[in-house]
């Protein structure tokens, strides 16, 4: 089994560094490069599941990277980031010294939307987690930055804060998979050149 996780691409907010979690923006025209980019990885190959976050941005890396049908699942969702959504972590900064949000978690949101914890987030992973393992065969899945670190220290069986180690970049694909019968990172955080035709 090969499991592909592609990160969306570049969003407004994703190039300042703000927070986006549910917030539903479009791909910059960069980010659409980055998505057709993908299709190397992506375009044509013969998936047994392909689940894709609900977020536009994620959807519509998926289908410029030439993936032709899906599966929305809510557990893909980014980390809620409540009061933090929309805001650079310098800008946390200036109130919190040193934050860190894999470390220092984040300021709740109002009642509607109060923002998760980590823990939630690797909650919501291992739902993920448990599907890609029923499966028989390659499994794709696009989503975000967070979420996909979560998933990976999960799928290692580690806690889901240490996905703070591993750094992902946007428009870029990592691959899971096992060796001697054992969970693995096999790639990560690989870009790929858009080379238009």
């Amino acid at each position: 089994m090969n499991v592909i996780l592609l990160r969306h691409g570049e969003t407004e907010w994703s190039r300042a560094g703000r927070h986006t979690g549910r917030t539903d923006l479009p791909l910059t025209s960069r980010g659409e490069d980055q998505a057709r980019a993908l299709s190397a990885v992506a375009g044509g190959h013969d998936f047994s599941l392909v689940l894709v976050s609900p977020a536009q941005r994620a959807r519509r890396t998926a289908e410029l990277a030439g993936v032709a049908a899906y599966e929305v699942d809510p557990n893909l969702w980014e980390w809620d980031y409540g009061g933090y959504e929309g805001v650079t972590t310098a800008e946390i900064r200036r109130t919190r010294p040193g934050w860190y949000v894999w470390r220092d978690g984040i300021v709740p949101g109002d009642r509607d939307h109060p923002g998760e914890s980590v823990e939630h987030v690797g909650e919501r992973a291992d739902k993920v987690v448990s599907r890609i393992r029923a499966t028989d065969g390659d499994v794709l899945i696009v989503a975000h930055g967070h979420l996909l670190r979560v998933l990976a220290a999960r799928w290692l069986g580690l806690p889901a804060a240490d996905g703070r180690y591993l750094r992902l970049d946007t428009g870029t694909y990592s691959s899971l998979g096992y060796e001697h019968d054992e969970p693995v990172l096999l790639r990560w955080n690989a870009p790929v050149r858009y080379e238009p035709a």
